[in-house]
């Protein structure tokens, strides 16, 4: 049986990121995969990479040195047949509770060799998954947030393995915009708008993760 990690790196357990992934891990599991979900900011204590150059020493060729509450999600990903991840935009980027993960995830595989540029021989597919205010269109060819997508699929693809990206733009970011002092987002139409793409968008998750599994 094929055993996928899922990783929701929202604060938010129940919103739109944590729902994303939450369906490519239903997709997956129903493809008969073992699933099993994390959420960073449920965890302890952790820090992104502090550069101790640890990885790049004999003895731990390609595995992060640091010992915390991150090093047991990162060795459940070195021994998983897929990877889900998922995180909302903040700032025009990942939560730093991603990064943290990303950067010790993808720094303890980068060489200084000329040889060969990765210390990882066993590649996974991957679902990368960004939640959105903006709309999609910001993350395809000329949007805004084109250079963000290609960054994360491109690094990914090339340190852990071949990398889907699904982003869900024009989510809603509360469930009651009155309580909040927000003049430039019509509540009903931003609702009307949530409420006719993220379903689908939610479909087409459970679909990547099925595909992860099935091989296709």
């Amino acid at each position: 049986m094929k055993h996928i990690v899922a990783i929701n790196a929202s604060p938010r357990k129940t919103w739109n990121t944590a729902s994303l992934v939450n369906s490519a891990a239903k997709g997956a599991r129903e493809a008969g995969a073992e699933v099993e979900v994390f959420d960073l900011y449920s965890l302890g204590k952790y820090s992104g990479c502090i550069s101790c150059f640890g990885c790049k020493t004999e003895k731990h060729y390609g595995r992060c040195v640091c010992r915390d509450d991150l090093t047991a999600v990162l060795e459940k990903i070195r021994a998983a047949d897929g990877l889900i991840l998922g995180a909302p935009n903040y700032l025009g980027e990942t939560t730093a509770a991603f990064r943290a993960l990303y950067e010790r995830l993808i720094f303890q595989y980068i060489t200084y060799k000329t040889e060969f540029f990765s210390y990882n021989d066993r590649q996974i597919p991957v679902l990368f998954i960004m939640a959105s205010n903006a709309p999609d269109e910001a993350y395809e060819p000329g949007g805004y947030y084109r250079h963000l997508a290609e960054q994360y699929q491109g690094t990914l693809s090339r340190f852990i393995g071949p990398t889907e990206s699904l982003f869900a733009g024009d989510t809603k970011q509360v469930s009651d915009y009155s309580k909040y002092d927000w003049t430039m987002f019509d509540p009903e139409a931003k609702a009307e708008r949530h409420n006719s793409v993220f379903p689908e968008k939610l479909e087409q998750a459970r679909a990547a993760g099925a595909r992860m599994v099935n091989g296709g």
